[in-house]
């Protein structure tokens, strides 16, 4: 490699089911829709709906369980907190870190609330929240893998590493890897998979997505970056062009962490160390 660590931002510090089109209470901390909204709160408020994007198998996020087929995580959690500040209903809609731009620009969604990395080429056509969670790389290994063991032991020749097509880590392992090959994962194909059966070495996600390796996986071993490596902010996102939406998405995040309910919310997902507080 030179997996060089990424020293441009502070480190950060480590240590029910979504209702859809149906009533929901009102909250005394929710915000109504202005009167003078912009093109996407008015359409919130005409169909008393919200449809959110999510992207299903994130697991901590926005995880849709496979035999109850309910979303729970931080951000399914948070979406329907959205909709009772809103006073409207939320639709939740399939979309993935590969499909989002165009989900958001083509109007599929009103916001994507699944943990977005705030990266560069996303900001240049999408636009951003405050950022409400921040997470670093890490690495996922089998324990009999004898190639990695270490972090050093990545960036080697003959290993195979693993990324999730369209998620920040590709780019970002893209450019550090000088001796080791990058293997983009794409839909059916998992990292899991292709990690069980040997034909990666590795794969690369974020302290979220680590955590189902680890809570469901006794063969699978986490491997950290000795010092912070690329620590990213995390925020909802929304299309360009609406400045009335944006500071509707912005206002929610800023009483959510300061009512507690983004606290309380981690804390039950055991995401409480990557909150922005």
């Amino acid at each position: 490699m030179n997996l060089t660590p990424w020293r441009r931002r502070r480190p950060a510090r480590w240590p029910g089911r979504l209702l859809v089109l149906s009533a929901l209470p009102v909250l005394t901390t929710g915000a109504p829709i202005p009167a003078q909204a912009g093109e996407v709160a008015s359409r919130v408020k005409a169909a008393a709906t919200v449809r959110v994007c999510i992207w299903p198998d994130y697991y901590g996020i926005t995880y849709r369980h496979p035999r109850t087929q309910q979303l729970v995580g931080i951000d399914a959690d948070l979406a329907v907190e959205f909709g009772r500040d809103l006073k409207v209903a939320v639709q939740t809609v399939d979309s993935s870190f590969a499909t989002l731009v165009d989900d958001l620009r083509s109007d599929r969604c009103d916001v994507a609330m699944f943990a977005v990395g705030m990266l560069p080429q996303r900001m240049a056509q999408l636009r951003f929240s405050r950022p409400y969670l921040r997470s670093d790389i890490y690495a996922v290994t089998t324990r009999s893998n004898r190639a990695v063991r270490s972090w050093a032991d990545i960036d080697q020749p003959g290993v195979q590493v693993a990324v999730q097509a369209g998620t920040f880590m590709e780019p970002v392992m893209a450019a550090a890897l000088k001796q080791a090959s990058l293997v983009s994962i794409k839909p059916p194909a998992t990292r899991e998979r292709e990690l069980e059966a040997g034909r990666v070495d590795v794969f690369m996600t974020d302290y979220p997505y680590s955590r189902r390796l680890l809570d469901n996986a006794d063969w699978a071993m986490l491997v950290s970056p000795p010092t912070p490596f690329h620590v990213l902010p995390y925020a909802y996102a929304v299309k360009p062009g609406d400045d009335a939406w944006l500071a509707a998405v912005d206002q929610f995040v800023a009483r959510i962490q300061g009512d507690g309910r983004l606290l309380a919310a981690a804390r039950r997902h055991g995401l409480e160390a990557i909150v922005v507080r």
